[in-house]
């Protein structure tokens, strides 16, 4: 009997061992549970916009401390979340535009680093040899204005460069009557622009190039009806300023002169 009794007490120390090793590692948890319950705001923050980089959903886990609409910088310099970029915006909202009117074979968009690029072939403001707005010009800016509203602040400058193509493909256009047309036309669009109060009339441009900038051929009627348009080329604020060529070449824009 006596002997059963020793073995009995041995096997309860094995058994008291390995529940003290498991009660030794469930306190290291719950101290690695507290040591976390102390973290920062800002370092929890961190945390979770990088298992969530959309960062719709941290001010429901951020307790206690009201949601600004960006955060502010970390030690360090670095910002937990960027504004959102108002500029960008603008060539999303005409591209929709765009698309939804079926305006694809009128106006084309482009952009690059920090500029957006816009081309309205002739007809969509002018008839021919006429620099008088029509009311389908009219509606199409009107929608581009809605979309200057939201971005003005990006805006360091908004230009309206106007352009025609010659008559004939042998015989250059008279110039005082080519220069006027395209200055009148891009002036036209300018002043509507700014009777709109969105920009300073100082950030608003307009230049009239005539026929000396074409970014096709004057070979058939095709060609030559692709030189006649309006571009508006807007450009962001604090960006370096381009010459007309590099932005060409960036939007992919082709000018056979060049």
């Amino acid at each position: 009997m006596a002997g059963k009794k020793k073995k009995h007490q041995e096997g309860g120390a094995n058994w008291m061992d390995t529940y003290g090793d498991m009660v030794t590692l469930l306190l290291c948890f719950f101290v690695l549970l507290y040591s976390m319950s102390t973290v920062s705001q800002e370092k929890w923050e961190i945390l979770v916009k990088s298992l969530n980089p959309d960062g719709q959903h941290s001010s429901q886990i951020v307790i206690g401390e009201q949601q600004n609409t960006y955060t502010e910088p970390v030690e360090g310099g670095a910002e937990l979340e960027e504004k959102p970029d108002d500029f960008d915006n603008l060539y999303y909202q005409l591209s929709a535009y765009v698309e939804s009117n079926q305006l694809q074979a009128d106006i084309e968009l482009s952009r690059g680093d920090g500029f957006t690029f816009i081309t309205f072939r002739d007809n969509v403001f002018f008839d021919g040899d006429s620099y008088i707005l029509k009311e389908e010009g009219k509606a199409v800016l009107d929608e581009f204005c809605k979309a200057l509203q939201d971005t003005r602040d990006s805006i360091q400058e908004l230009q309206v460069l106007g352009h025609t193509s010659q008559a004939s493909p042998y015989v250059a256009n008279e110039p005082v009557s080519d220069r006027f047309l395209a200055s009148d036309r891009a002036t036209t669009v300018l002043l509507y622009i700014q009777q709109k109060n969105i920009l300073d009339p100082s950030k608003l441009i307009a230049t009239g190039f005539g026929q000396h900038r074409p970014i096709s051929s004057f070979n058939t009627r095709e060609e030559r009806a692709r030189n006649r348009r309006v571009e508006i080329l807007i450009t962001k604020t604090d960006s370096v300023m381009k010459t007309l060529e590099q932005y060409y070449e960036e939007a992919n824009i082709i000018n056979p002169e060049s």
